[in-house]
């Protein structure tokens, strides 16, 4: 019930934004875990993403994640410890590939790339690299939504997990960014 509460007022919030705001920086929450059998990531993101100019990259983002190890072959109780981490991304500009809607109410749907680098710490890891570790995550990434505001985006790609020893796992994350609302001075 609490949730589904949080989840309907990040949407209002979001949907109420004024769409310059974009420029100004965005919050983002979603979904981050490794696909695959045996023990995966599995966790939630909450983080902040800014407009910059730096060569490609036109998005820097830094976000914490939390989760937990999840053994995919378990039909009852799978969870194992916890994830921390704190990712530091870049995003490339969006590829239009698709615009969507009326001239006053327009979505565009594209592709962008993700580039993250991630600090975990965990606790009762079941991965050989220990704790703490860091990952390396190129996500190609397909997004939907309104170019100056509201945004979901499913991006999917290989992370390189690195500590004691190396594993490359596919990585799947759901993102949804909602631009931050601009305040105004009243006089």
């Amino acid at each position: 019930m609490r949730l589904s509460i949080i989840t309907m007022s990040t949407a209002l919030v979001a949907l109420s934004t004024p769409l310059d705001a974009q420029r100004r920086g965005a919050w983002t929450v979603g979904f981050a875990g490794t696909l695959g059998g045996g023990w995966q990531v599995e966790a939630a993101d909450v983080g902040y993403a800014r407009a910059v100019r730096a060569g490609p990259l036109r998005v820097a983002s830094f976000t914490a994640r939390l989760g937990s190890f999840v053994d995919e072959g378990a039909i009852l109780g799978g969870a194992r410890g916890f994830i921390f981490g704190l990712t530091l991304g870049g995003h490339t500009g969006l590829l239009p590939l698709a615009d969507l809607g009326t001239e006053t109410s327009k979505s565009e749907v594209g592709v962008d790339l993700t580039v993250e680098g991630t600090a975990y710490l965990g606790t009762r890891s079941p991965f050989p690299q220990g704790s703490p570790w860091g990952a390396v995550t190129v996500l190609p990434g397909l997004k939907f939504g309104d170019p100056d505001g509201v945004q979901f985006g499913l991006l999917l790609g290989p992370t390189l997990f690195f500590g004691q020893a190396s594993d490359v796992r596919p990585f799947l994350g759901i993102r949804f960014e909602a631009p931050l609302a601009r305040r105004e001075s009243h006089p």
